[in-house]
């Protein structure tokens, strides 16, 4: 997993509330188990029409097809738990979404996949949203060790975040990586475990 340290980049805002995880990546959209060539269906029916024709979406508008920062509404990523959100939301790029609160196994998801969520208060999500809508000019700084966000007007807000969540983005560490950081235990297990029960 690469790790999250510190980020600026231009922030794309969707002022929407409940995005169920169907609407950031439909079900048809799930028949892989690969990571990649997700964001095709990112928003997939916010993008694009009935005919396959290609919306007006904030994130096909020449300022935000570099965003990798996402200023949402409130209950982001609610609905049915599917890992491929998070995995389309990074295909596209996007390391980071701020909302008023996000649904609890998409929020634990984007941990374990690199992505930041960060929740705050209704006023200040407004006032980034504010920033966000002025297109290119919406660079945003996302420092997660000072946990600070710096908007683009210079003003600073502080966030909170897990510990323990914090660590592994830093480290770059999923689950997979912190079980690897415990090889020499597990290997000095099995070895106390076959010298004990060797019918085992």
């Amino acid at each position: 997993m690469e790790k999250f340290t510190s980020l600026t980049a231009v922030a794309a805002p969707l002022p929407l509330v409940n995005i169920d995880t169907d609407m950031i990546i439909p079900k048809q959209f799930l028949k892989t188990v690969k990571r990649t060539g997700l964001r095709e269906g990112l928003f997939f029916e916010l993008r694009t029409d009935e005919n396959g024709n290609p919306k007006d979406f904030v994130l096909d508008k020449p300022a935000y097809k570099e965003a990798k920062i996402l200023i949402a509404g409130d209950n982001f990523g609610c609905g049915s738990s599917r890992e491929h959100a998070p995995w389309a939301l990074l295909d596209q790029g996007l390391r980071c979404v701020i909302a008023p609160s996000f649904a609890d196994i998409f929020y634990n998801n984007c941990f374990k996949n690199g992505i930041l969520p960060i929740a705050l208060p209704q006023e200040t999500v407004d006032a980034l949203m504010e920033e966000a809508e002025r297109g290119a000019n919406a660079t945003i700084t996302v420092d997660l060790e000072t946990q600070e966000i710096t908007g683009a007007d210079g003003q600073t807000i502080s966030f909170d975040v897990d510990p323990h969540r914090k660590h592994c983005l830093l480290n770059g560490l999923d689950d997979i990586g912190q079980s690897l950081q415990k090889v020499a235990n597990i290997d000095s297990y099995e070895e106390q475990r076959k010298a004990s029960c060797p019918w085992v």
